[in-house]
């Protein structure tokens, strides 16, 4: 399986060359390389979910031609990857989603079939239209090694879910995001009981909540026998990879419960045992998943 590369992708294509850019934390690195392409005499575009976000004016701007809208931009960040859809009707506060691409799906029908799907609600889709990217694999002979995003707990029934057990080779991905989705997610948990741990991996994001309802579904995902993936709540439109205090929660507390967790150290002991000062932890981005983690 191909890996992600991170954020920012670069290719040309004749005298212009692109720039695809995810995160706004990768606007400033974006525009050091606009400016190396067009040293290199060639025109500047740039387009992606960052600079849809930056609500104000980016130094980018001066040097590239930005809002460039790029077909299957998306396999330009993993040669592997592929969206079936756009579009989340859910409108979760804290997700680009809903924003840029809108609360009503727009089905791509002639999407090109790769191992990591990246649609941003599956199990909202139309059965239907579910069934059909089911079919399209299982037509063109491959596999699903992950559906990268992840199903939304309010709609993974029982039938979504046999739905996708067919072709699914990959992890079980969901969102643990905010305390109120409580009944929907144990349900969901309740539904996988006998999956392997290491195949259902929950997204938890904190920093929104207070400490002890951020900690409280850290602890509800691995006593339910699932993985979670803990990521700190940084805004939108953030220049800096750098998770933002809020509610009882400080910077440091922030970073020390995602390693706590993405490091698994919650299999050895609980979180008021954690000293990082033991052991020096490394953040890494792990190209396979598309995630920032530790070792």
């Amino acid at each position: 399986m191909g890996g992600w590369i991170g954020g920012l992708a670069e290719w040309v294509e004749g005298d212009t060359g692109f720039l695809s850019v995810a995160f706004t934390w990768k606007l400033n690195e974006a525009f050091d390389r606009a400016l190396f392409l067009k040293a290199q005499g060639l025109k500047v575009r740039a387009g992606g979910p960052a600079l849809f976000l930056k609500s104000s004016k980016h130094r980018l701007e001066d040097v590239a031609e930005v809002g460039t809208d790029y077909p299957d931009a998306i396999w330009r960040h993993n040669p592997n990857a592929t969206m079936a859809s756009r579009g989340c009707p859910v409108g979760c506060w804290f997700c680009i989603v809903p924003k840029m691409e809108g609360k009503e799906f727009k089905l791509l029908d002639n999407f090109p079939v790769r191992p990591i799907l990246c649609d941003n609600n599956l199990s909202a889709l139309p059965a239907k239209y579910q069934d059909f990217i089911i079919e399209r694999y299982k037509a063109e002979e491959i596999p699903l090694l992950d559906a990268n995003s992840g199903f939304e707990p309010m709609t993974f029934t029982e039938e979504v879910y046999r739905r996708w057990e067919a072709i699914n080779r990959g992890p079980w991905r969901f969102a643990y995001d905010e305390t109120k989705e409580r009944p929907q997610v144990l349900r969901v948990m309740r539904m996988l009981k006998d999956v392997n741990q290491k195949k259902k991996r929950v997204y938890v994001l904190i920093g929104n909540e207070p400490f002890e309802a951020c900690m409280g579904r850290i602890l509800e995902t691995i006593e339910n026998g699932c993985e979670p993936h803990v990521q700190p709540f940084i805004p939108l439109n953030s220049l800096y990879r750098e998770p933002q205090a809020r509610h009882d929660w400080t910077v440091q507390k922030l970073k020390d419960v995602a390693r706590w967790a993405n490091s698994w150290m919650w299999r050895r002991f609980k979180f008021d045992e954690y000293d990082r000062t033991i052991k020096k932890e490394v953040e890494v981005y792990d190209e396979k998943q598309g995630l920032f983690t530790f070792a």
